[in-house]
């Protein structure tokens, strides 16, 4: 796989030596067991997989490239380039302007563009209506355009199947770019319904069922279906495709409930369930499909409590969060400071959108067990900062380096 030239300051010694030492261990990836550091008092589970994965290096090492390369010339980023502050914070200090928040709210008004600007298209993509608008402004909307190569499958994938009169179901989070994205490039050919979860795919089921009145559809659904969609003959036909970073088993469960939902309705089988419901399975994002399943190999194991890295906004990063908080006190953080001491933490809950103080953290015990990983959009520099703010609650910073030489 292609490798990136990443700015240093988001590298890791002590992480790249353990990615590396893994990677020759296992280079087939079949191995999801976490790698433990052992200092004694502290025990951390790392696990196999986690950081920045492909669409991220690209992303990054496109937007730097185009500051370094641009001297003098207005940079704007159409929003966040990815859902980590530090990397964002890191761009608009060299500079560079965000024209819209990751809501879609607009922050520069279009009208201030000029076609001597310069426009970075961010990781998730951007809806054909943006790019169209962007041209018509002068600019040219693909030149700096670091759009995953996952999210383009997706497209691709949705337009392939569009082509054969499937209609599009897109598990995905309705306000998020990517899915605002690959919602507008797939109902530009043919009919798409967005669907956040699996009671949304549920309810979705009872109207291709017949259960629910057609009419119905347009309101339980709204800003969420294509224009002149159809929900009587628009329904018979359907494929599901994927925000990438939602979780891998939760859309693979859509897409399973929503084929047996077909096959029931139709008298279909598996040898001629494609005349109704199309095979769609390799949209699932690689690096999803790994930070998930390592976490799923890291819950094999004891510990205390969990510790996941990343941005407050980061979907990949939650679905994380979610994973571990199924079996064991987890704590979403953003930065290493957030761990103020041994006993007071301040960390992020997810599903109420807040930030939280707690007077307990780790355990006053001879051994404490801790798990962690971080999302798809956090440099593994926090990571180590993370383990190394750990450590000085125990005085154990020095014992860092001698871990990085037994991985070389």
């Amino acid at each position: 796989m292609k490798t990136f030239n990443v700015p240093i300051i988001y590298r890791s010694p002590l992480i790249t030596a353990i990615k590396n030492s893994r990677k020759k261990q296992d280079r087939m990836k079949k191995d999801f067991t976490p790698t433990v550091l052992d200092f004694g008092p502290l025990r951390i589970l790392l696990a196999r997989h986690f950081g920045f994965c492909y669409g991220v290096e690209n992303a990054i090492e496109i937007a730097f490239k185009t500051v370094e390369e641009n001297p003098g010339k207005r940079i704007f980023l159409l929003s966040e380039m990815i859902h980590n502050p530090h990397v964002n914070n890191d761009l608009l200090a060299k500079g560079v302007q965000f024209i819209m928040d990751t809501a879609g709210r607009q922050l520069v008004p279009w009208e201030n563009l000029t076609p001597d600007d310069i426009v970075i298209i961010p990781a998730f993509g951007t809806t054909l209506e943006i790019e169209a608008k962007l041209s018509s402004l002068g600019i040219a909307p693909l030149q700096y355009n670091t759009t995953c190569p996952f999210v383009e499958r997706v497209w691709n994938k949705a337009e392939q199947i569009g082509q054969q009169s499937y209609t599009v179901i897109v598990h995905g989070k309705p306000g998020h770019e990517e899915t605002r994205a690959t919602f507008s490039h797939s109902r530009s050919n043919t009919p798409t319904v967005v669907v956040k979860d699996m009671a949304e795919a549920q309810l979705l089921a009872t109207f291709i069922t017949g259960a629910s009145q057609a009419a119905e559809f347009y309101e339980r659904f709204k800003g969420q279906y294509s224009e002149g969609f159809d929900v009587v003959k628009d329904l018979q036909r359907v494929g599901v495709v994927n925000q990438t970073t939602m979780l891998a088993t939760e859309t693979q469960g859509i897409a399973d409930y929503i084929k047996n939902v077909i096959m029931d309705r139709y008298a279909l089988t598996d040898e001629n369930v494609a005349e109704r419901f199309a095979d769609t399975r390799d949209t699932l994002c690689y690096a999803t499909n790994d930070n998930q399943s390592a976490v799923t190999g890291l819950l094999q194991e004891q510990a205390d409590l969990a510790i996941v890295v990343g941005g407050y906004n980061s979907s990949n990063t939650s679905h994380l969060v979610e994973l571990c908080e199924e079996k064991l006190p987890t704590y979403f953080i953003a930065a290493d400071d957030q761990m103020i001491s041994k006993d007071k933490i301040r960390h992020y809950d997810f599903h109420h959108k807040q930030e939280l103080n707690s007077d307990v953290f780790l355990p006053e015990k001879d051994v404490v067990t801790v798990m962690m990983t971080s999302g798809a959009s956090c440099p593994d520099a926090l990571v180590e900062a993370v383990i190394r703010r750990l450590l000085s609650f125990y005085g154990l910073e020095q014992q860092i380096e001698q871990v990085i030489e037994n991985y070389k």
